[in-house]
């Protein structure tokens, strides 16, 4: 009878992981979606700590250690989730995402252990073996690939994450070396070698193994991620949360446990789904990000170069036109993430709308530091979703703009994508801002974007610059709409 609860509950568990991904498609529901889905989750493990029971009918113990883990990992979590800031919710994601994959390498240490171990008593025993079986019921072979599935996944799923965690802070810089990607290659093909190996031909030395292919792959993680560029990080943490995704669906083969298959299976697959549809909105293929090194420092060679003449607009000129314009289009970019402007350019927005502005906002997929980074950076300031246009939408509305303010974006409004062959981003279907009427662009300075090339959008007779921190500027902007 218990055993039949646990499994309606692990039915009722997948069905809010399902019903949960569904909702975080649209801002409106997303925050609801991650609470049923966190609902689901805690009905899983509450009643695995209480319902299950192994094959002799035997339940869990040590509860004192397992409720100090849940209490100490949401005691960090809450807090860390509520002190972060908006501009380091990429970093928060890539390093979550690293633990659930050291947490997979962990469970495939532990059951290769105990596997080992089971093995050390079975009387009468051959080495080396493949399919010898467990009291009948599990051939080695089949749990040793699951096992080292989870290890390598999981470690390399740790390890990436945990650089690409490092890059978009700034304390790990870009780094290769000429025959890299050969060097990874063969990196990897030693892991799957030695994986075979240890799969059909299990010994008592086989411990060595196991713990050298957990060392190469987190060699192969580090230096998977190490090369590529910045301004790829979005689909590297797309692809490395998949990768998490498959490593917890092998411990729910391990576990025999339904609702940890169905979870990684989701995650893996929703992961690969979002990494897919990111190259392709980037014009690249998946081959091309890991290879390609976008964004790298060898792209940056000219990067300071002037490429121009750039003109500057005053305060009160960037005011007077917008409030008498049509039709206004914002473009937010990583730099008003940085300055925790959406409030105010929301208060812009609704100051301009007042005086008979129509104003929409152009979103890029791979705008900010991870996918849909604007979009949650707007609905936090309580933006209508509705006013959030897809950048197919946003460029047939350029052409009936009358001014687009860029808040910090830089590189998907780059004009070399479309015009310049040997720049690394061409190809890039980018924002098209340039077909509008005048473009008011928000930056710090000069200095090139996360792709470390020079943007010629910015010397265009149509073009004028605003500089200053991307809040403060919008405060002394919505003073000047004011004052009219």
């Amino acid at each position: 009878m218990q055993l039949s609860i646990l499994t309606l509950l692990y039915l009722i568990a997948s069905v809010t992981f399902i019903i949960g991904l569904r909702m975080l498609s649209h801002p409106a529901t997303a925050r609801k979606g991650n609470l049923i889905a966190a609902a689901g989750m805690a009905l899983a493990i509450f009643g695995t700590i209480f319902l299950y029971r192994d094959e002799n009918g035997n339940k869990l113990h040590n509860y004192l250690f397992i409720f100090a883990g849940l209490i100490l990992g949401s005691l960090i979590g809450t807090l860390a989730a509520k002190k972060v800031k908006m501009t380091a919710m990429p970093e928060m994601v890539s390093l979550f995402n690293g633990m659930g994959g050291a947490c997979a390498a962990l469970i495939a240490m532990i059951e290769f252990n105990h596997l080992s171990t089971l093995l050390s008593q079975v009387p009468d025993i051959t080495y080396p073996v493949a399919f010898v079986t467990n009291d009948g019921r599990s051939a080695i072979a089949g749990r040793l690939l699951i096992i080292l599935a989870g290890l390598i996944i999981g470690s390399v799923s740790f390890a990436g994450s945990v650089v690409a965690w490092g890059k978009l802070n700034g304390k790990v810089k870009d780094f290769s070396f000429k025959g890299q990607h050969i060097f990874n290659i063969v990196l990897l093909l030693i892991i799957l070698s030695l994986a075979a190996l240890l799969i059909f031909d299990f010994t008592k030395s086989s411990n060595n193994i196991f713990y050298l292919i957990f060392g190469l792959s987190i060699i192969y993680g580090v230096f998977f991620v190490l090369p590529i560029g910045g301004a790829d990080m979005p689909v590297v943490i797309s692809l490395l949360n998949s990768f998490t995704g498959v490593a917890a669906a092998c411990g729910g083969f391990l576990y025999n446990n339904k609702v940890m298959l169905t979870g990684g299976i989701l995650v893996g697959a929703a992961g690969t789904l979002l990494t897919i549809l990111m190259c392709k909105a980037m014009n690249r293929s998946l081959l091309n990000v890991l290879v390609g090194s976008f964004g790298g420092g060898s792209n940056a060679a000219s990067s300071t170069q002037t490429a121009g003449n750039y003109k500057e607009i005053t305060l009160n000129d960037a005011a007077v036109v917008m409030s008498y314009a049509s039709k206004v289009v914002i473009v937010p970019g990583y730099g008003l993430a940085v300055a925790q402007a959406q409030h105010v350019c929301h208060e812009l927005e609704k100051l301009l709308e007042e005086k008979g502005v129509n104003v929409t906002y152009a979103i890029h997929p791979v705008a900010g530091r991870m996918p849909g980074h604007m979009n949650v950076l707007l609905a936090e300031a309580d933006v209508n979703y509705e006013k959030l246009l897809e950048m197919e939408q946003a460029n047939e509305d350029f052409k009936n703009t009358d001014v687009v303010l860029i808040l910090g974006a830089n590189d998907v409004v780059n004009p070399a994508a479309k015009t310049d062959p040997a720049s690394p981003i061409y190809g890039m279907p980018i924002l098209e801002v340039e077909q509008s009427k005048l473009v008011i662009v928000n930056k710090r300075s000069m200095k090139p974007g996360y792709a470390g090339i020079e943007n010629m959008l910015f010397f265009q007779p149509k073009t004028s610059m605003l500089f200053g921190d991307a809040k403060g500027v919008l405060q002394k902007l919505v003073a000047e709409i004011k004052t009219l």
